[in-house]
């Protein structure tokens, strides 16, 4: 068996593994495909381009997301490392100026001595190697295939969408304020597009009528819970995006000193904030769809887009019927899988799974026993998920409270709903941080 392990996939999963390994003294080989074969989501040539949105959601140490950063913190994270270097004000959340991280990702893996860069589709895994598929959401078809075969599944794809980037200047800032909800975050960080009753009922109803891309014949569309397009959601009901992306909640328009009866909140996509993204606008509309309906917007009246919106097939695993503990391959132990393909979405979530798998690796190739983090952890929960769920129902899931069980941890029953999520984040991150002591200390030894 060769010495090296492969990394297949240059996004934020294996951009993670590559490096974690690596500083360990392992020998990657890290294959990407682009340029030479991209996909419909990305623009550049850079590792670990985010493509959707530009935030790795809430710092809260006390939030879902929080939680699983600092498990990620203390495994070395390169990503969150970065991403702290580049961050755009976002409030509560972690945002980053999305060239410039994806840039400095490129520069550090490409200039590590114990990796090697491979442009090229991947067919299959290399033979007699350790390797870790982190494709991503938009493997290749060529890979696809080898996936479809090996885990006797024909269907690997949903459909996600992703939302519009609109330049700066060409938003009407006297139909727009500057606020975080409830106040939330150190400055303000979201430019909010309000509207009234009559502009609200008039956007979702060109909404409802305008012209989508419609899936290819021969593919069968799954849209993740998670990720709806906005106009997927309006099709419950004409109220159901004031409930939802544009709901007005902690808000106050300093121009009625009132709550506004919707709004739309806009989030820099750099740190000159020359561009912004509509949060929460992920969108399946024709391009000129998009301008025609998202002018009605009355703040983004002349506004110009720079990225449309789109939508693109992803990817994934039924992660309990084909994947071991340790995120190997049923019948392929030498073959991993990592990052989104495995069946969690977003990227905190993506880049977690990269950078533990990268550690059961390392344990193999040190001879240790598999470990992994305890079920009361926030990564130890995403992995229970990932590897322990019904097969049967299995769909891909973010972090969140909702995968931890309240009876793992001490003294949280009877609590208020946000002091036990704060005890249950307390004592994760102690449990984690226990378990990662042991494990350094047995590979010590």
């Amino acid at each position: 068996m060769s010495l090296d392990v492969h990394v297949i996939g240059a996004g934020l999963a294996g951009c993670e593994a590559a490096f974690f390994l690596a500083e360990r003294g392992v020998p990657v080989v890290l294959h990407e495909m682009r340029p030479s074969h991209s996909t419909p989501a990305h623009k550049t040539r850079n590792f670990a381009e985010l493509v959707c949105s530009n935030s790795l959601k809430s710092k809260s140490p006390h939030s879902a997301s929080g939680m699983l950063k600092a498990e990620m913190a203390c495994m070395g994270s390169l990503i969150l490392r970065t991403a702290d270097r580049f961050s755009v004000p976002a409030g509560e959340a972690l945002a980053v100026d999305r060239d410039l991280f994806s840039e400095a990702i490129t520069a550090t893996l490409r200039s590590h001595p114990k990796i090697q860069v491979i442009e090229e589709d991947c067919r299959e895994p290399i033979p007699d190697s350790i390797n870790l598929l982190a494709s991503g959401p938009l493997t290749s078809e060529n890979l696809s295939q080898w996936l479809a075969k090996t885990s006797d599944a024909d269907n690997l794809y949903f459909y996600d969408a992703i939302a519009p980037v609109i330049e700066a200047g060409s938003i009407d800032s006297s139909r727009a304020f500057l606020a975080n909800r409830y106040d939330k975050g150190e400055e303000e960080a979201y430019l909010n597009c309000p509207l009234n009753e009559a502009e609200y009922y008039a956007f979702v109803d060109a909404l409802i009528t305008a012209e989508k891309v419609a899936p290819r014949s021969f593919e069968k569309e799954k849209l993740f819970q998670g990720c709806q397009p906005i106009e997927s959601i309006v099709a419950t009901g004409r109220d159901s995006l004031r409930f939802g992306p544009m709901k007005p909640v902690g808000l106050v328009d300093p121009a009625t000193q009132q709550r506004p009866y919707a709004v739309v909140q806009l989030r820099a996509e750099n740190r000159d904030r020359t561009a912004f993204n509509l949060v929460g606008f992920q969108t399946k509309l024709k391009y000129s769809e998009q301008a025609r309906v998202f002018r009605l917007i009355p703040a983004l009246h002349k506004v110009e887009f720079l990225r449309m919106g789109s939508i693109h097939r992803n990817t994934y695993l039924c992660g309990p019927r084909v994947l071991n503990p340790d995120f190997s391959f049923r019948g392929h132990p030498k073959i991993y899988a990592a990052g989104q393909m495995t069946g969690v979405e977003g990227y905190v979530e993506s880049t977690a799974i990269g950078l533990i798998v990268a550690d059961f690796i390392y344990q193999r190739i040190a001879g240790r026993p598999h470990s992994a983090p305890p079920g009361n952890t926030a990564l130890g929960a995403l992995i229970r998920h990932v590897s322990g769920s019904d097969p049967n129902t299995y769909q891909p899931a973010g972090m969140h409270f909702g995968l931890l069980d309240p009876s793992l941890f001490d003294g949280v029953a009877g609590l208020k709903r946000d002091d036990a999520r704060k005890e249950m984040a307390r004592q994760a991150l102690a449990i984690f941080m226990n378990w990662w002591e042991k494990r350094d200390e047995n590979n010590e030894k």
